[in-house]
């Protein structure tokens, strides 16, 4: 007999557990950093999770609480409920939930977990009567293993965009993969091969910006683990190959308002709304804040170079991938969105989405005014056009992005009061610790010269 106190989608759980014969659950949870923790619970313990949750001690996870203040409690969301597919049944079955965090000590949602800012950026948008949807493009490699299962740089094929087998030896892997995406509940729309050797992309239908957020760190864990399965090491790092194209997370955008698409407008040029010129034009102005949480590691700025087909200047277009803006082709008016080209998917995705939004609300708040697009390859341009174009550049290493992010009072405050202290935190001394390394390419250049 179940709780009385239980909700239709609790009860529904309860019955799929047992129609499953499911042994064990996984609690998800997200650390500030976009790393996915998870505790594992005997399924019979379920019911126990929806009505009382399960305590851990929050100071053991990154930029959660301090040792004094440790007891936090994971609350399940029912309607994240999957079936992990890459388990081997005859060892037992394992579901897993994505949970809110839950302070003890006031018995509210802590203000430190990821999920709960992005719900809080949502939550602005609902009070400007607007729903957001967003879709992730999240790319990433396939490296073999060395003898030792360690990670290698050596990838098992010689494909291009869009190649097919023989040159694209992965196909096969990311067939796979999407199997077990599609097992636990995703719409994928494509894949393919991208333009560097060992690339990839898997394309997942449009949702709520929550369920996306949620999906990005699913995906990235199914892409891991059946990897593995083929005795390959995933990566989502923005540029583990120097010199060749890194790995982006192209997010598309857009606001829905008493059901219809507030972004789009067929009587303009671009099929866009006033309303989704200033959404842009805010994403613009914050855009150096941003890229410290959409491109969060020292790393990142690897791929944020021009030449690589990454977008490095503030501008967008209805054309060129140059900018890093682009209003893609809709082919329906429900379809009218914008692209946001420069996160990477090292980014915790609650955080990342949650700046996006409030950038763009800011921008429709303020009615910001909306640069004419640039439909020119900005790769092309010299310094002294970019000038003429008041064209400018992204930060250029992280610590860039921190201090525009410790200045932008907008992107800044999106983070909250518990998070953004932890996250420049954690990113200054990350970048601190990159300045004191020597690295490879040092000694190469340096040790026999001097």
């Amino acid at each position: 007999m179940t709780n009385g106190n239980l909700t239709a989608a609790e009860e529904d759980v309860l019955d799929e557990i047992e129609e499953e014969d499911i042994d064990f659950l996984r609690l998800q949870f997200t650390d500030i950093l976009g790393t996915v923790k998870n505790v594992s619970v005997p399924a019979r313990q379920a019911e126990k999770a929806f009505t009382e949750g399960i305590y851990f001690d929050g100071s053991s996870i990154e930029g959660f609480v301090r040792i004094q203040e440790s007891d936090m409690r994971l609350k399940p969301d029912p309607d994240t409920f999957a079936v992990l597919p890459w388990q081997n049944r005859e060892d037992g079955a394992s579901a897993r939930m994505i949970c809110d965090v839950i302070d003890t000590s006031t018995g509210e949602p802590f203000e430190g977990d990821p999920r709960r800012v992005l719900k809080n950026a949502l939550e602005r948008a609902d009070d400007l009567g607007y729903t957001v949807n967003a879709a992730p493009e999240p790319e990433f490699f396939l490296f073999e293993e060395d003898e030792e299962g360690r990670a290698t740089t050596k990838t098992g094929d010689h494909g291009g965009y869009f190649d097919l087998a023989p040159k694209d030896l992965a196909s096969d892997v990311r067939r796979d993969i999407i199997y077990g995406l599609e097992d636990m509940g995703f719409e994928v729309e494509a894949s393919h091969h991208e333009v560097a050797k060992g690339q990839h992309e898997i394309n997942f239908e449009y949702d709520d910006a929550l369920t996306t957020a949620d999906n990005v760190g699913t995906f990235r864990t199914v892409v891991r683990a059946i990897a593995a399965q083929h005795d390959l090491h995933a990566t989502f790092m923005p540029k583990p190959i120097p010199r060749i194209n890194g790995s982006g997370m192209h997010t598309h955008l857009s606001l829905f308002e008493d059901g219809e698409n507030a972004f789009h407008d067929g009587d303009d040029e671009f099929d866009l709304s006033e309303t989704a010129h200033s959404f842009i034009a805010g994403i613009l102005e914050h855009a150096p804040a941003i890229t410290a949480i959409s491109n969060p590691t020292v790393n990142s700025y690897k791929r944020l170079v021009p030449g690589y087909e990454a977008p490095v200047y503030v501008a967008w277009s209805d054309r060129n991938r140059s900018a890093l803006i682009r209003k893609p082709a809709a082919r329906v008016p429900a379809a009218s969105r914008v692209e946001a080209r420069f996160p990477d998917p090292s980014c915790n995705p609650y955080l990342a989405l949650a700046a996006l939004i409030h950038a763009g609300l800011d921008g429709i708040k303020r009615d910001l005014d909306c640069p004419d697009p640039v439909r020119e390859n900005i790769y092309e341009f010299d310094e002294a056009k970019r000038e003429e174009y008041g064209i400018e550049t992204l930060p250029t290493n992280l610590g860039e992005a921190v201090e525009a992010l410790e200045e932008d009072e907008v992107i800044y405050s999106a983070l909250g009061e518990h998070v953004g202290p932890k996250f420049v935190e954690a990113k200054e001394q990350e970048f601190e610790d990159y300045l004191v390394d020597v690295s490879e390419w040092e000694l190469d250049r340096y040790l026999e010269t001097f």
